[in-house]
């Protein structure tokens, strides 16, 4: 009789135990995020799938699927690295929600940190309904972008693809694309957001006729932008071939930085004599920049072979070895980069500038610069318009061929 007593507790207490075992394990599938910031809540998207004992998180915006470092559970909390941009999402997992923060180092190496919460099963980003929009968003805007203190000002192109009420699209600017942003039409307004583990986009504009007006654009949780934008099928930016250029006197660049293991690297090195030579000026923590190398990465194993060398030129957030060379490691790993990438110098502009005191300015990252067998500079192109951009990463991809080929056959 004792122990028929004992075994409902016994059960309770096996019952209990799986229960707290597994209270913590998330959900796989799609789940929603929110990170509030200063102009409303940011949502994205992401999947969870298990992995052996980890878990792959997949951040989702648009027709973008970015992987983030392999996922844990520790403690009650599921943790997501995302150590290309010093960054980490940490959230405690309750069923089928999730609470706890977003954070991330900056430059000057102070950090920056918000709430996250996410919930499971839904796959929308601003709304849950499919009404019909009020209004139609054209495909093409010419956009202005002014600072909070109005003193500076930013041109840029809007690109959008409209199905339904669901949006996606970018803008373009001359130091590089705002990747993939997806969102809704909601009555007559827009909304658009992206997150990439670094970056936090909000966009939040009414749609009148042919105009974007009353434009709010929000990014890390606080800073503000106002932007309006008109209907424009001609939009367009300065030419990118036109903007960093070489000094009067020049006819190539010279450098000698240094590689993972100490080594001096320059263009008088006998790899790169006689050959074409991209330089890409880069940095690990620049979401442009990594669009980049993903098309340069597989671009250089299969035409190498053609005499042709890419060397990239890393502006870190230090330039203290520890620090620096393990990012650049890490880099080179995730997209299986196998051509030099150097450690240049800091990823300020100015400071960048000053260790290529050829060029007129080091205006963003990247910036490609290609370089014929006699060493000479034939082109410099600032920015990079990226898979977001649809057309204009088609037409860099074509333009970027037909260059090396021609320098190559030269």
């Amino acid at each position: 009789m004792k122990t028929l007593t004992k075994l409902p507790f016994i059960v309770s207490l096996i019952f209990i135990l799986n229960a707290c075992k597994t209270s913590s394990e998330p959900k796989i599938g799609t789940w929603r995020a929110v990170i509030p910031t200063k102009g409303g809540e940011l949502p994205f998207n992401f999947e969870i799938q298990k992995e052996g004992d980890a878990y792959a998180v997949t951040i989702l915006n648009g027709e973008e699927k970015l992987k983030m470092d392999k996922s844990f559970i520790k403690n009650d909390s599921l943790h997501i690295p995302i150590e290309l941009f010093d960054a980490e999402i940490v959230a405690k997992v309750e069923g089928e929600k999730m609470t706890g923060y977003w954070k991330k180092m900056r430059s000057d190496f102070s950090f920056l940190q918000g709430d996250f919460t996410a919930e499971f099963g839904k796959t929308y980003r601003f709304t849950d309904k499919t009404d019909k929009p009020e209004t139609l968003l054209a495909p093409k805007y010419s956009v202005l972008f002014r600072s909070e203190d109005k003193k500076d000002s930013t041109v840029s192109v809007g690109l959008f693809s409209t199905k339904g009420n669901e949006v996606s699209g970018t803008f373009l600017t001359t130091t590089g694309d705002y990747r993939y942003l997806s969102g809704n039409i909601i009555g007559d307004s827009l909304k658009l957001s992206c997150f990439d583990g670094t970056h936090l986009f909000l966009f939040k504009a009414k749609i009148d006729g042919g105009k974007l007006t009353g434009g709010s654009f929000w990014s890390s949780l606080n800073s503000f932008e106002s932007w309006e934008g008109v209907k424009d099928d001609n939009a367009k930016l300065p030419d990118e071939k036109t903007l960093t250029y070489l000094k009067d006197g020049y006819k190539t660049i010279e450098f000698a930085f240094s590689n993972e293991q100490g080594k001096k690297v320059s263009l008088t090195d006998e790899r790169y004599k006689e050959k074409v030579v991209v330089v890409q000026i880069m940095g690990s923590w620049c979401p442009n920049c990594m669009d980049e190398s993903k098309f340069l990465a597989p671009w250089y194993a299969k035409n190498k072979q053609k005499g042709v060398e890419i060397i990239g030129l890393a502006y870190e957030k230090s330039t203290d070895p520890a620090f620096a060379y393990p990012k650049i490691k890490r880099l080179k790993e995730r997209f299986g980069i196998d051509y030099e990438v150097l450690l240049a110098g800091t990823n300020d502009k100015a400071e960048a500038s000053k260790t290529l005191p050829m060029l007129n300015h080091v205006l963003g990252f990247p910036t490609t610069i290609f370089i014929d067998k006699k060493g000479q500079v034939r082109e410099i192109h600032t920015g990079f318009s990226g898979p977001g951009t649809g057309q204009y990463y088609d037409d860099f991809v074509s333009d970027f061929n037909r260059l090396v080929d021609k320098l190559a056959a030269e």
